[in-house]
């Protein structure tokens, strides 16, 4: 039910990922930095970047790479993202030791190592959030505790990676990952926080150093959440840096398995 979901366009852009939009350009996040003469690598195959361009409403950057790519992703370009499956892919965290509240009840896990493996998960598009002037629109999807052992957050290293939903059988790319909620505290006292993938913030305490807020604990989960650039509303600009194909070009391809539940600030 996932194959051709969007590992096959995924490429690795320094410590993070890209996704092959065109035959010489890929898209990732703006924040993951890069510079000219960097390598995208897809596959195994090198493609050195010639330029690049930086959206001015979102945290979406296009490189430009200097011979052709084999293949890329389809956008996807309608309104109907939420209520719909996802596959997301990144190169962040491993699942890491239990966050329990100071109740001990369970609560999610710490980000654990990062070893930049290419991973993926599934999750479902809860909402369209408002990311101001800078972000633009993002999409949202919580982590749910009930959701099945393929249900994915992000952390740190999974920024830039794509999010894929299908439209009309075709998997497309509907978000480049941006970020996830956080900080959070056990006990609200002096300290950074820490991140980690939350499936019910019951109990803990969210913001920063000097500015904690105690979550109530409830009958229900709380659970946290990630988000990325919205590809729609992003078309006309992505339009007027890549020259839009003439047709797309679709592959077989196959997924890995990925270990754990949960995977992935700005991350």
């Amino acid at each position: 039910s996932l194959l051709n979901s969007g590992w096959q366009y995924e490429g690795q852009w320094g410590g993070f990922l890209g996704t092959a939009i065109s035959p010489y350009h890929f898209i990732t996040a703006n924040h993951v930095g890069g510079s000219v003469g960097q390598d995208f690598v897809l596959n195994g195959v090198h493609y050195p970047t010639i330029s690049s361009t930086v959206s001015p409403n979102s945290d979406l950057r296009i490189w430009q790479v200097s011979t052709p790519l084999p293949l890329y992703a389809p956008l996807y370009t309608g309104s109907g993202e939420v209520g719909q499956s996802l596959v997301v892919f990144g190169r962040g965290a491993e699942r890491g030791g239990e966050v329990r509240n100071a109740q001990n009840d369970l609560c999610g896990w710490y980000w654990g190592a990062g070893n930049y493996t290419q991973r993926w998960g599934e999750n479902v598009v809860g909402a369209v959030v408002d990311g101001g002037a800078s972000l633009g629109q993002l999409l949202q999807a919580t982590f749910d505790f009930s959701a099945g052992g393929n249900e994915a957050h992000l952390s740190g290293g999974d920024s830039g990676g794509g999010m894929f939903i299908q439209d009309g059988g075709i998997w497309k790319l509907a978000g480049i990952n941006y970020g996830v909620d956080g900080y959070f505290s056990i006990t609200g006292q002096n300290g950074t926080g820490f991140n980690a993938a939350i499936f019910d913030a019951g109990g803990l305490f969210y913001g920063k150093d000097g500015n904690w807020n105690e979550i109530q604990n409830q009958s229900y989960d709380i659970p946290s959440a990630f988000y990325s650039t919205r590809i729609s509303a992003n078309e006309a600009w992505i339009m007027g840096v890549v020259p839009e194909p003439t047709a797309w070009m679709l592959v077989s391809g196959g997924l890995l398995l990925a270990y754990g539940l949960a995977r992935r600030n700005r991350v």
